[in-house]
This record gives structure tokens, sequence and C-alpha cells, in this order.
């Protein structure tokens, strides 16, 4: 039924558009603050090198779909989809197709969480404990510290992932993810340090339902799909085994006994049940409509001025320049998200002051979320170098990384690259 009307809904998002453009430029930097967008292309030669980046990427990936956007509103744009849906097919990817999004689900949830904020229905420094009683093993863990990745809880899915791999189908309750990352060796006390476990956003999706008396896939889409406009986003149940719309197929290499990649065979892992992930991964969406997302949540357009800088405001998570704040990544002057789960990889950032946005999303996720993040770093340093074609318009500032390092971290994680040909 959501899929059956696209021109309703396509009416309602506009309103729903121009009502939060009202609402926002009264209470936060709105997305109207991102510089205009040039129509236009990039030059020819800036093109060829985004292309070969993405061909780079999907050898080192072996991957055979690839979807890419670079969106710089000095310059103009570009976006793509290349390769096929499946290994060895001849059907083509297109734009529009979608893929699951993996922990790039975490700033939607805590998104979400920080507008119950503003409208008083939660706190941003409740404890977890208000809205989970009865909940063993959390004692002093806050909302915020969830959303920040600063709990000390352990990550359920180091716990599970072998076994969601091999029973894809079955069903997660969201209590037992949330126990086995409460039941593993805690990573520090709260608040004392950043470590990333997708257990957090499970407590956070947990809290949130309490709170708002409402199931996530509802919540997405009144709070982020709908005013967004994005249409081709949704949580799906966790019945539905296959991405919902036309989609790659995802693939993953196995792993053996002692947890060590495995490259052949690659394996056909489209087939997955989205409870694995729910409010840590469970989203399914395309480049357009994260790239949407991506700006408004960049922009803090979705927020009270306050609580939007409350989100923005990160702890050190890797080097001086990266930072986690309240489900947002915070890369050098890049904010956004990267995100792995079996069969895709993808990320999204946008430079708020410059307005520049670069989404990925490739059918493969053996190289892991950081693959993604260093696709998505070179995207941008080849962006950031275009020069302005008026006089006057914003540039991203200096990136601290140039683009040989992204290229050597991508070729450092890429445990099972394409092989060539054989030599007839």
């Amino acid at each position: 039924m959501r899929r059956a009307n696209r021109i309703g809904r396509a009416v309602a998002a506009a309103a729903a558009a121009v009502l939060l453009l009202g609402v926002t430029a009264c209470t936060s930097s709105s997305a109207s603050d991102l510089p205009s967008q040039r129509p236009g292309a990039f030059p020819s030669d800036v093109q060829k090198r985004l292309e070969s980046a993405l061909t780079d990427a999907m050898t080192l990936a072996d991957a055979s779909a690839g979807f890419a956007g670079v969106w710089a509103p000095w310059a103009g744009s570009w976006t793509t989809a290349s390769g096929t849906t499946t290994r060895g097919g001849s059907a083509p990817v297109t734009e529009d197709m979608t893929f699951r999004i993996g922990q790039n689900t975490l700033p939607m949830t805590c998104t979400v969480f920080l507008q119950l904020v503003d409208d008083s229905t939660m706190g941003i420094d409740d404890p977890l404990s208000k809205w989970i009683p009865d909940l063993v093993g959390v004692d002093g863990i806050t909302m915020r510290e969830l959303c920040q990745d600063t709990s000390g809880l352990g990550d359920y899915s180091a716990q599970l992932n072998g076994r969601m791999v091999m029973n894809p189908t079955r069903q997660w309750p969201p209590l037992e993810l949330a126990s086995e990352g409460i039941a593993a060796p805690r990573t520090g006390k709260p608040g004392e340090k950043h470590s990333s476990a997708r257990t957090n956003a499970v407590l956070v999706g947990m809290a949130v339902r309490n709170a708002a008396g409402a199931d996530w896939p509802e919540l997405y889409e009144k709070h982020l799909f709908e005013p967004l406009g994005m249409d081709a986003s949704v949580l799906p149940e966790s019945s539905t085994l296959v991405v919902p719309g036309a989609h790659p197929a995802g693939y993953s290499a196995s792993v053996d006994g002692v947890g060590a990649v495995a490259c052949d065979p690659v394996r056909d892992v489209s087939r997955l049940s989205p409870s694995g992930g729910w409010t840590s991964g469970g989203v399914v969406s395309n480049l357009h409509d994260l790239k949407a997302f991506s700006q408004a949540l960049a922009a803090g357009s979705l927020l009270e001025e306050k609580t939007a800088d409350a989100q923005m405001t990160g702890v050190t998570s890797g080097a001086s320049w990266q930072k986690q704040g309240l489900g947002v990544e915070l890369l050098g002057p890049l904010r956004g998200s990267t995100g792995a789960i079996p069969g895709y990889l993808s990320a999204m950032y946008t430079d708020p002051a410059s307005g520049l946005t670069v989404v990925v999303a490739l059918n493969n996720s053996t190289p892991g979320s950081g693959f993604a993040r260093a696709l998505a770093q070179r995207f941008a340093s080849i962006a950031s170098k275009i020069p302005a074609a008026a006089k006057g318009a914003k540039v991203v500032a200096a990136l601290p990384w140039s683009e040989e390092q992204t290229v050597d971290a991508m070729t450092k994680s890429a445990p099972c690259p394409a092989k060539a040909p054989a030599a007839k």
C-alpha cells in the first residue's frame, strides 16, 4: 500500500516540506542554509576521475553494482549507477534501485529520538532505565551516551553475526539483540570513551518505542521519510526477507571456522530478515533518498537549534579530525555516517558549510564499512578541488586527508578483490 500511491505521497511530501521549512526557519539552521545547488554536470575530466574511483572500488570490493552521487553546489553534480544486478548478469542497475543501508540507520534513529526531545516527550540525558525500567545491566547509562556510542556496552553483532549469516530468515527480537550486547564484555564505564556498538541503537529503539507508543516503521515514516520525500525508504517488517523494490543482489565472502575471510566462494546473501539490524541497521533506501537525509542531517533542519547543536557535538572516535556526535560521524568538515550489512556497503556525508554531499553504495559487504567511508572520502577529495563556477561561491574547506591516503586505506581493507580475467 505504501508504494501504491506515489503521486499522493509526492503531494504530501511537498506539503510537509513546505511546513517543515516554515517551522525550522524559526527554530533551527534550516536546510535552505545549504548553498543552492548549481545546475549542470561537472567538467568531463572530473567525471572521468569519479568514474574511475567507483570502478576501482567495485574491483577492490568484488562488487557487481555500484551507486554514487557527488553534489558540489559551487560547481555542479554527478550521479551514476554502474554494473549489473547480479554477478555475471546482464541486467544493468539504475539510480533508483534500493539497498540495505546498515548502520546508516543509526543517525535516523537518533534523529527521531531528538525530535521527541524537542517535543518534550523524552529528555536527552534521560536514564535508559526510565524508559525500559525492568532491563538489568544498564544502570547509569543515558540516552545521550547510547546515541554517542559512549555507553560502554559491547556490540551484539560481534556475538551474533555468524549465526545471523547462517540463519538469515530467523527473526530476532530486539530484547535478544540487546541482551547479547549487555552480556558482552564492557568497553568502559558510561560516558568514559567512544566505542561503536550496535547494541546502543537497539536500546534507543526500544526506549523510543516505549516513549512514543508507536512502532519504528511508523516512526521513521512520520518523522523522516514523509517530510523529506524519501519515497524509496522503509524499515521492512521482520518477515520481509527480500529488499523491497528493484535492487541488486547482495554478496559477501564466507568466513571460515576461525573467523578468517574465505574469499571463495562469494555468497549471495540477499535474503535476510531486517530484524537483525532493526534500529541499528534495518532500513532500506536508495541513492537519492540518502542524499535528502544526509543534507537535512548536516543542516540540522529536522531539529530545533539547541538540539541540532547537541547532535553535532562530538567526542573523539579516531584521528583528531574524527568525532562521534549523537548518531552522526563528524569527519573533518563532513557530517554523516557509513554502514555495512551482509550484502551491502554504503556511506553518506554532507559539509554543512559548502553543501558538498557524497553518497556511495556497493553490493558486496566483504571489505566492511570503513571501505565505504574511504570511498566517500576519495570522492570528497576529488570534488574539493573543483574550482567555483561563480566568484564568491562557498567551496569545501581543506580536507584532513588526501586522495592517495583514501586509496591506500581502501586497498588495505579489501581482502577479496576481483580476479583479473584469465588470459585467452
